[in-house]
């Protein structure tokens, strides 16, 4: 698709972006991201106005409204917003979380440790999140923009469903998984040329940072696009931009990539870049499954199996308010689950660190024990004399 100066974001998203937020209600992982040049319109796409919302606004919506119309099935949503400033992590809901680190696992991928996350019920409450995390957003002025986006941000959404119980009070007689799936809604920062924007002092390591991560996905977009045969390495941990979105780049997930462009000669060479790299992009293939747990490891799963061993515990009790009261618990519950989960990926790095230093300790005093130095002592300029001297 290629749009012109006067199309609106509504049709942008109906577009390009409404299939993938509509999939991931279904448990499909999706992402959409904006890239060009500063003040070609990617913070518009992503975040529009008043009078013509962006497509994260637009997302949230949809996505609260399709789970009202999915009568069947039950969900817990939980956001977060994070942004990439100078190469390192920071957790947009708090001034707390900052250069948080990026781990992987086996049961959960590619993920931010520490990363704040919201239990949400309305788009209302998800809105009101997404302005204290722009508050905190890094933004400056340059020559291109007297507001330009100094950081890489990215708001993500995970949405777990399971089928609603029809009958049985036993939650594992069911053999339905639980669905669960990720969003990423990106605003990169501008591609540019630093001298263009005329950056000094802390602008000019900005846009360093913003061109050598830009870079970095431009590399990965390039080694896809050429196909499993020629590809070989690819290139994720050269950012941490790319390491993040690593599952949504030749993963699974379902992809929108919305380049915008500068209509002005004087960007030409600019434009040119960004359509390279819309070229080399949309030959990217995706392999997209839906992504169904099994275990315990799912949030919902876990905080019903503890409801339901509540309700038993409170059988026959003549309060007539502890239904109310046990759905009362449930995002509390959940909350502690999350922060139980931060301590224990804390608590394993500390050990990991811990047993690191004891490993560098010990190859240290080996190295001691074992070393010889060899001394060389020229007796005249023909010849030289080599000493061994043993450290006891």
């Amino acid at each position: 698709h290629v749009f012109d100066q006067d199309c609106t974001n509504s049709t942008v998203y109906e577009l390009l972006t409404k299939d993938i937020i509509r999939a991931a209600v279904d448990g499909f992982n999706g992402t959409a991201f904006a890239y060009g040049q500063t003040s070609s319109g990617k913070t518009f796409t992503m975040n529009g106005s008043d009078n013509d919302p962006g497509i994260i606004h637009r997302a949230v919506h949809d996505i609260f409204q399709k789970i009202q119309m999915t009568t069947d099935r039950e969900f817990l949503i939980r956001v977060s917003y994070m942004e990439i400033y100078n190469e390192e992590i920071n957790d947009l809901f708090t001034v707390e979380n900052q250069k948080l680190q990026i781990h992987e696992s086996l049961e959960r991928g590619i993920f931010v440790a520490g990363l704040r996350e919201e239990i949400v019920n309305s788009a209302e409450q998800v809105l009101k999140l997404i302005q204290l995390g722009e508050v905190n957003r890094h933004f400056g002025e340059t020559n291109m923009n007297a507001r330009s986006s100094r950081s890489h941000t990215i708001f993500r959404m995970v949405i777990e469903s399971k089928g609603k119980e029809t009958g049985s009070t036993d939650y594992l007689s069911s053999d339905d998984a639980v669905r669960v799936s990720v969003l990423n809604l990106v605003d990169l920062a501008g591609s540019e040329r630093i001298a263009k924007t005329g950056a000094g002092g802390v602008r000019l390591k900005e846009g360093k940072h913003i061109n050598k991560s830009l870079m970095a996905l431009g590399n990965v977009i390039n080694k896809l696009s050429e196909g499993a045969k020629q590809r070989g390495h690819i290139p994720y941990r050269d950012s941490k931009l790319t390491r993040i979105l690593q599952p949504a780049l030749g993963g699974n997930a379902k992809t929108s990539i919305i380049c915008t462009v500068a209509p002005e000669e004087v960007h030409v060479e600019e434009t040119k870049g960004t359509l390279k790299f819309a070229s080399r992009a949309k030959r990217i293939t995706n392999c997209v499954q839906v992504n169904e747990i099994l275990t315990d490891a799912a949030l919902l799963k876990r905080q019903k199996l503890e409801i339901e061993e509540l309700r038993k515990k409170l059988q026959g009790s003549h309060a007539g308010v502890l239904e109310q009261e046990i759905l009362n618990l449930r995002n509390d519950m959940l909350k502690y689950e999350l922060e139980r989960e931060k301590l224990a990926m804390e608590l394993e790095e500390e050990r990991k660190s811990h047993r690191e230093r004891g490993q560098c300790i010990r190859e240290q005093q080996m190295g001691l024990d074992n070393s010889n130095s060899v001394v060389f002592s020229g007796s005249d300029t023909n010849s030289s004399q080599v000493e061994l001297v043993e450290f006891f």
